[in-house]
């Protein structure tokens, strides 16, 4: 297996060619001595239930994974907490507005970008709306849908953490009684 910053040739600080492993997460150059440690980046999930207990679905528009069932979210900008990140992702892609959030739970996962994997931790909320008018797919979403969670099938998502999301709600489902 590749080190994670196998694609990390330069130093980012001095542009030296010595950046060289250090251990399994970091790179440190020999030239200037500068050690870069490559963190998990954060991203958000909306799980958004209707009166109905369905679950809203996304379709993806843009790869990776593109034309496979996903939940809204995307990566916490900087300066951002999850729960803004959460709003404006929601905002972002549905038109919706969140009213609130509650944690749920984390998956991290492997986001290939550009041919570069990111390493993301994905944080899960469940997230509240006033109400669904306006409902529309924009930004990297092509369409959206309300799907019962007994017809949902975690192999329709395509996104590592997302299906592995799906697969845990379905069973914290089987357990709870869902509010409404």
């Amino acid at each position: 297996m590749d080190h994670p910053l196998h694609q990390f040739r330069f130093c980012p600080k001095c542009a030296s060619s010595q950046f060289e492993e250090n251990n399994e997460k970091s790179k440190k150059c020999a030239a200037c001595g500068f050690v870069y440690y490559f963190n998990s980046s954060a991203a958000v999930v909306a799980v958004i239930e209707n009166t109905k207990g369905e679950i809203l679905v996304a379709r993806r528009a843009k790869d990776p994974a593109k034309g496979t069932l996903d939940l809204p979210g995307g990566f916490i900008d900087m300066h951002e907490t999850a729960e803004e990140a959460v709003r404006r992702e929601v905002g972002e892609e549905t038109t919706l507005r969140v009213t609130s959030s509650e944690y749920l739970f984390s998956i991290p996962n492997i986001y290939v970008y550009s041919g570069f994997e990111v390493h993301t931790v994905d944080l899960f909320f469940r997230c509240f709306v006033g109400d669904f008018h306006g409902l529309q797919p924009h930004d990297d979403v092509s369409e959206l849908q309300f799907i019962p969670p007994d017809k949902l099938s975690p192999a329709n998502f395509g996104l590592t953490s997302i299906r592995q999301g799906v697969e845990k709600l379905l069973r914290d489902y089987k357990h709870t009684k869902r509010p409404q």
